[in-house]
Order: structure tokens, then C-alpha cells, then sequence
């Protein structure tokens, strides 16, 4: 059954993959702009400092900081590490997907322009068959869901090698002497986070709301 279930998954991914290159085939705009004309002036923030954290892995949010220190160090990461990083750029730092996609193009040995393009579009909910805009990634969520152990927040981003399980995905709410023990001084050894997640998905919502009026 398992072996199923691989080819399964194996196969879906050809089939978006396939589809993406005709998407990008039949309608070659959209490597230029959302396929979703109703979400192409989207009032995004471009805060190039937030983007340099971004593409530094240097976000104070764990998942997302090894997600891109792997693509650094590697040239990859796996997809569910490239959602949740391109969500965090799209959705929390309300950074145009271009630019993302400029970077993981930029990056990834592995890098296809329409399956890239198609999957930053996905992300920002403004292309075929896209996620709602409205769902937003809950990073910490999805580092506890995916990481529970924090194996690969600690592989990638060895700041917090030592912080406990209990808070690896969440290390600014350490107590203070928990901090000091850790070594990992939140502000200091490790960035605190650089946008408030609960704010954050507010805004953006909104923002997708304006475009759309």
C-alpha cells in the first residue's frame, strides 16, 4: 500500500507539472502577471529589508528560516518547505510573488519556470486552480505539524539546536532563563519575529479585499 501511495503522489506531481508548462504555453502572460485578472494590483508592500530577512532565513519564524537556509546551502527544499516559505513571503510579509519567484528561480537547481510560476501562483491564490487567497499559512502550525521534533528547524538553523521541543517553532515565548540555558537569547543569538503572524493575516486579507473592490 505504501508503495502505491508513493506512485500516487509521484504522478500527481507529472500531472501538475504538465499542466503548469501548458498553463504557461497557452497563456504566456502569466510569467509576467497573476492568471486571475481580478488579483493583479494587489497593493503589496515590497519592504526590501523584509525581503532580505526573507531570503536569509533570518525571519525569527524557525520552519521558514531552515526552509530557506536549506535552498541557500542546498540549491533545494522540499515543497512543502517551498509552500510554506513562499506563503510567509506572500501572505505575512505581503511581498509581491514575482519577487519570490525571481529568487527560487535564482536558487533552485531544480528550478522550471512554469512549474515555479504556477506554484508561486498557487500560493498567492492568483492563479489557475489556486488556493483561496484567504488561506494563509500559520507557520508555526505548519513547523508543528510537519517538524514535531524540530529535527529540521535544528539541522538548518543550528541558533536553536539546543531550544526544547516545546519550543522550537515558537522560541520567543522562551522564559528567560530557559533562553539562557538553550544559549539561544531571542533578540540576540536568534531574531525575533519580524511580523506578528495574527496581524499579519489580517492585512493581507485585506489587501486581496482592495484589489478585488
Amino acid at each position: 500500500m505504501e508503495a502505491r501511495k508513493n506512485a500516487e503522489t509521484w504522478l500527481n506531481e507529472l500531472i501538475w507539472r504538465e499542466f503548469y508548462i501548458s498553463i504557461l504555453y497557452h497563456f504566456p502572460d502569466v510569467s509576467r502577471q497573476a492568471f486571475r485578472a481580478d488579483l493583479r494590483d494587489i497593493p503589496w508592500r515590497n519592504d526590501p529589508q523584509e525581503f532580505e530577512a526573507w531570503c536569509e532565513g533570518h525571519t525569527g519564524y524557525p520552519i521558514v528560516d531552515a526552509a530557506m537556509r536549506q535552498l541557500e546551502q542546498t540549491s533545494w527544499m522540499h515543497n512543502r518547505a517551498r509552500m510554506i516559505a513562499a506563503s510567509f513571503l506572500v501572505k505575512d510579509l505581503l511581498i509581491d510573488w514575482r519577487w519570490g519567484e525571481r529568487w527560487f528561480m535564482q536558487q533552485l537547481v531544480d528550478g522550471d519556470p512554469a512549474a515555479n510560476n504556477g506554484g508561486w501562483q498557487w500560493i498567492a491564490g492568483a492563479g489557475t486552480d489556486a488556493a483561496p487567497y484567504f488561506r494563509v499559512f500559520n507557520p508555526v502550525l505548519q513547523g508543528q505539524r510537519f517538524d514535531s521534533d524540530g529535527a529540521y528547524v535544528r539541522r538548518w538553523v543550528p541558533e536553536l539546536e539546543n531550544v526544547p521541543s516545546k519550543f522550537i517553532h515558537q522560541p520567543w515565548e522562551m522564559p528567560a532563563d530557559v533562553q539562557h540555558v538553550s544559549g539561544c537569547i531571542i533578540g540576540q543569538d536568534y531574531p525575533t519575529p519580524i511580523v506578528n503572524h495574527v496581524e499579519t493575516r489580517e492585512r493581507v486579507l485585506s489587501a486581496y479585499r482592495r484589489a478585488q473592490s
